[in-house]
């Protein structure tokens, strides 16, 4: 086991105090990690609560695949460390800077390429400790401070964005490295490439990505060597690129396609969903169809009322409203006026378009 050395308590209890006096004044606190993510998450408060420098690896036990770290630890550090013992995040969260925080990401919800063949963040959160909105620590899964429907409350929290309450300190499933990674490429057009997604999607070959973007197909194949070359010789791809380099980029939305010119649209649609035929738009896909972004929408009640048909939402781009369906929002924000009545957690004002 790989234990962190203690963090001086005082910061937390300083950190406590000022959501305790918050809650007595009602004034509302920014919630912030590294603060990667700014105008993500469009809040009123001004007054910042911030966990940046509350970081460490709590425990890591390797053998049982589990690791606990403080809301402010740079994802970079728990990959580094995680690495050394051939071991990563399953869910592959971006890294929207380098000072990405494991908290934040989980607060964000934020799930890579692997999502539909791994797992999202939830399925990987074991427990949570917060703060509750008088100041006081208490954790999910041991100490338990109300159970709400019966709700899995550390994976509510999971994608809250704080608003139930700031996370302190996250336990995470983790998992091992594949043996081998192999990305494979073919030039199609985008009816194609939905033709050849679905295909995949009826194999049983060991797919970790699947995305579409400028006349590309990209697919990711991450396990056992046998069962990658196996797959190779059956698939015969075009190209084929050893490791997932080609998709850091993308999962860190640093590849040119996410810095387009004009307004970016995020649409979550059931994978089988064929081409949507916008009067005008270029499309990107991922997660296997499932995950699609838009850019050079002419028409924007055009995609919402295709993707609506579909049975799929749509938001802009960065935007929270992106990162969930609708009928988790409305859960979420049902568990969030019990756990904060005052809206001191990052209460938020409109600036979402969608």
């Amino acid at each position: 086991m790989r234990v962190g050395h203690e963090f001086p308590s005082p910061l937390l209890r300083e950190l406590q105090a000022q959501i305790a006096e918050a809650h007595r004044t009602g004034i509302p606190l920014r919630i912030v990690g590294g603060d990667t993510k700014q105008g993500w998450w469009c809040t009123a408060a001004t007054e910042t609560l911030s966990f940046d420098a509350y970081t460490g690896i709590v425990a890591y036990a390797p053998s049982e695949l589990v690791l606990t770290a403080r809301a402010g630890t740079r994802l970079t550090e728990i990959q580094a460390v995680l690495a050394e013992a051939g071991q990563m995040l399953g869910f592959e969260p971006p890294l929207t800077g380098l000072k990405s925080t494991l908290g934040g990401s989980i607060a964000a919800a934020l799930s890579g390429p692997a999502r539909p063949y791994r797992g999202a963040v939830r399925d990987f959160v074991l427990g949570v400790r917060m703060v509750t909105d008088t100041g006081e620590i208490v954790r999910f899964g041991g100490q338990v401070m109300k159970n709400v429907a019966g709700y899995d409350l550390s994976r509510l929290a999971t994608g809250s964005w704080g608003r139930l309450g700031p996370l302190t300190e996250i336990s995470l499933r983790v998992v091992p490295q594949p043996a081998r990674t192999l990305s494979l490429r073919w030039r199609c057009n985008e009816q194609s490439a939905w033709q050849r997604m679905r295909a995949l999607g009826r194999e049983t070959f060991p797919l970790s990505a699947c995305r579409y973007e400028a006349d590309t197909l990209h697919v990711r194949l991450s396990g056992a060597a046998p069962a990658i070359a196996d797959a190779l010789r059956k698939l015969a791809p075009e190209a084929s690129v050893e490791g997932d380099d080609d998709w850091a980029a993308w999962r860190d939305f640093t590849h040119p396609f996410f810095h387009s010119r004009g307004t970016l649209w995020r649409a979550l649609v059931p994978s089988a969903t064929p081409p949507l035929q916008l009067t005008d738009a270029r499309c990107a896909w991922d997660w296997g169809g499932a995950l699609r972004w838009y850019v050079e929408v002419r028409d924007p009640a055009e995609l919402r009322e295709k993707v609506g048909a579909a049975g799929g939402h749509v938001a802009l781009w960065p935007s929270v409203t992106a990162h969930a369906e609708p009928a988790a929002r409305a859960l979420a924000e049902r568990v969030r006026a019990s756990f904060d009545p005052r809206q001191i957690f990052n209460p938020p004002y409109s600036c979402d378009e969608s």
